[in-house]
């Protein structure tokens, strides 16, 4: 077998898998080199790495996605090696192959693996000749609209629309009736084309409540191949993983192994080489059936790692350089459980909307492992990803892992923008999480929002902000540490306040009863604070005898507070007008609901456009977002073209 050794290694990726990647490399005594775009030039990815070339503009595009750029700055750097991470070019094979025309060892499989698998129509069909159970469906070369239309109806009910080249959730409708199936191919091509430069389909019969299960695989050059267990991610909201925990709950020792059997069938019969993942849907039947397969490493593969304790980054490094696996299936050893959420800038409240900006204080939480490239003060780019960080924990069974989980999310901290963290809290203390019943059905099932906060815990939270509003409004210098001093008149005078809590508006009375004591009545309910100490981002005080902290960051008129693992993030209007009602419909103007990039518009100017209708697409962190017109009307101008970035907020359209 041919050797192919290397001792420095370019890392085409960035953020948390470019700093997960080097932490290995540098173990093993490889030299790490960083790329960077003009939106991460100050990113931790580029300090961590023993060398840093910039490649390119904000936009993927102009940087991670740019084939050429990549591999003047391996050959301008001296690295012999190219680790893709997952995302931009990781399953890309012109990529694979510029690799190996220019003398750089690709981490990953070769070209034509890549090129096997990553057609997902041709991809069927070979899985199809290998014997491997595949979803029925379409994946015939004949794309026009009427041919895809009498596909499904053919199939049945709902179907599922999916990009030949997709990946990640892009590309991917669910359709339940035929009258929505036009509107979500149109949806499903626009959104490929974007992100992968194709608009080719396929179609599959949308199974009902499956499990998503897929199998970790790895292959040598020498001829042999292991899986290492199965992971289930069939939390999931719009075809995006949120939970992945390994082993399955659904899955015994019996259908583990004829899994395990099927993915390693799949895997000889492209004689891949490098880590891979082969995906299943499993019925509630205990049938299963191949999606498709990841020609790479997977975000979640830390739970593989906590369970099996291998690095599978080490793993993929000696597969490159012509090892052997280091193991036989016979030597594969599962310990306990893990379970691993990812953390996304993201506004549940708002249809989880992509965010981006300045995360204002990042501490991630003892006791669990997270991957992240964040830091208190670090900017949130709106090109790229929004997931930003992963947080696991392991246990000797699942309820142990579950709870330390949970722990660490309530304890981490992440202020400054929107993320999902809480929402994340309310699915692993859900009853159906809990008890392992979780199928692909589950956030929708939940419509979205498992478990609300308690009233009670919602009251205290909104005292908190109160307080808190009126402490950082005090300050002489709100940079400075130490307590409050407020003026001795200022005691015992109420003092009313008025502040926005997401969709709520808030109005409460202060009292400073003395130098610690404060007093704050909120709808008829009245909350005693004894105020203990105060720095620039933690309030300790005590509340019916128990003593208790929140973490906050004020930046403005607005305040970011987390406290009991709640979330708030509190506006004041004190010292603002009262909120007008608008009319019925709004002003007419249509707003970007986020940062991002204008993909399509929709309308001309003159058109007569009706409540509801798609207006404008735009595109953030790599998902398209349609924004529909906010009433009835004819349309008189619009103030953005496709391909024009965006701020959150812009006016996009104005309707008369």
């Amino acid at each position: 077998m041919t050797s192919t050794p290397f001792r420095k290694v370019l890392v085409a990726n960035r953020g948390e898998i470019a700093l997960r990647v080097m932490r290995t490399a540098r173990r093993l005594g490889l030299g790490t080199v960083a790329v960077y775009s003009s939106a991460d030039a100050e990113a931790p990815h580029v300090r961590a790495a023993d060398q840093a070339v910039a490649i390119g503009g904000p936009l993927p595009a102009e940087s991670y996605l740019s084939i050429p750029a990549l591999i003047e700055a391996a050959l301008r750097s001296g690295a012999d090696a190219v680790h893709p991470g997952y995302g931009f070019l990781a399953e890309n094979a012109a990529f694979a192959r510029a690799c190996r025309e220019a003398g750089l060892v690709f981490v990953g499989p070769s070209a034509e693996a890549i090129l096997a698998m990553g057609d997902k129509a041709a991809a069927k069909r070979l899985m199809q000749q290998a014997g491997v159970p595949c979803i029925p469906g379409y994946e015939g070369a004949d794309q026009g609209d009427a041919t895809l239309a009498a596909a499904a109806e053919a199939i049945g009910y709902p179907v599922m629309i999916k990009a030949t080249a997709g990946g990640g959730g892009r590309g991917m409708r669910e359709v339940a009736c035929a009258g929505d199936f036009a509107a979500a191919l149109r949806s499903a091509r626009s959104e490929s084309r974007s992100a992968f430069g194709s608009a080719e389909m396929i179609l599959e019969r949308a199974l009902v409540g499956p499990r998503h299960i897929e199998i970790q695989v790895f292959a040598d050059r020498h001829g042999n191949s292991i899986h290492l267990g199965e992971r289930d991610c069939s939390v999931q909201r719009r075809h995006q993983k949120l939970i992945e925990e390994a082993p399955s709950p659904a899955v015994d020792a019996a259908l583990r192994e004829r899994m395990g059997a099927t993915a390693l069938a799949a895997v000889k019969a492209i004689d891949y080489e490098g880590a891979g993942t082969i995906e299943f849907l499993l019925d509630p039947a205990g049938d299963f059936f191949f999606m498709e397969m990841n020609t790479r490493l997977q975000v979640e593969h830390p739970v593989t790692e906590a369970i099996t304790g291998l690095d599978l980054v080490e793993w993929q490094f000696l597969v490159a350089a012509g090892e052997a696996l280091p193991l036989t299936q016979q030597d594969v050893r599962f310990d306990g459980h893990a379970i691993e959420v990812r953390l996304c800038a993201e506004d549940p409240a708002r249809a989880f909307m992509p965010q981006s900006g300045r995360l204002a204080l990042w501490q991630p939480p003892a006791g669990v492992r997270v991957e992240h490239a964040l830091a208190s003060g670090i900017e949130i780019a709106p090109f790229y990803d929004s997931m930003i960080a992963k947080v696991v924990a392991h246990g000797a069974d699942r309820e142990t892992a579950r709870r330390r989980l949970l722990a660490g999310l309530q304890g981490l901290v992440a202020l400054g923008i929107a993320t999902n963290r809480e929402y994340l809290v309310r699915c692993l203390a859900n009853p159906v999480f809990m008890a392992g019943a979780a199928t692909t059905a589950f956030v929708a099932g939940a419509s979205e929002r498992p478990e609300q906060r308690e009233a009670d815990g919602e009251a205290q939270l909104t005292a908190v902000a109160a307080l808190l509003l009126l402490q950082s409004s005090a300050r002489d210098d709100r940079h400075a540490a130490g307590p409050i001093r407020s003026h001795p008149l200022a005691h015992r005078l109420p003092l009313p306040m008025r502040f926005a809590a997401g969709e709520r508006q808030v109005s409460a009375t202060v009292v400073r009863v003395d130098a610690r004591r404060v007093t704050v009545d909120i709808d008829a309910r009245q909350h005693a604070f004894d105020l203990v100490e105060q720095d620039d981002t933690t309030l300790r005080f005590v509340s019916d005898g128990v003593l208790e902290h929140a973490r906050f960051v004020r930046t403005g008129d607005r305040l970011w507070l987390q406290h009991r693992g709640w979330s708030l993030c509190a506006d004041d209007r004190t010292l603002a007008a009262p909120p007008v009602q608008a009319a019925s419909g709004g002003d007419g103007n249509l707003r970007a609901s986020m940062t991002g990039r204008v993909v399509a518009v929709l309308a001309r100017p003159g058109d007569r456009v009706e409540t509801g209708q798609p207006l404008v697409t735009l595109e953030a962190m790599k998902m398209e977002h349609v924004h529909t017109a906010p009433r009835a009307g004819v349309v008189a101008a619009i103030h953005v073209a496709p391909g024009e970035q965006v701020a959150a907020g812009k006016i996009v359209l104005t309707i008369d």
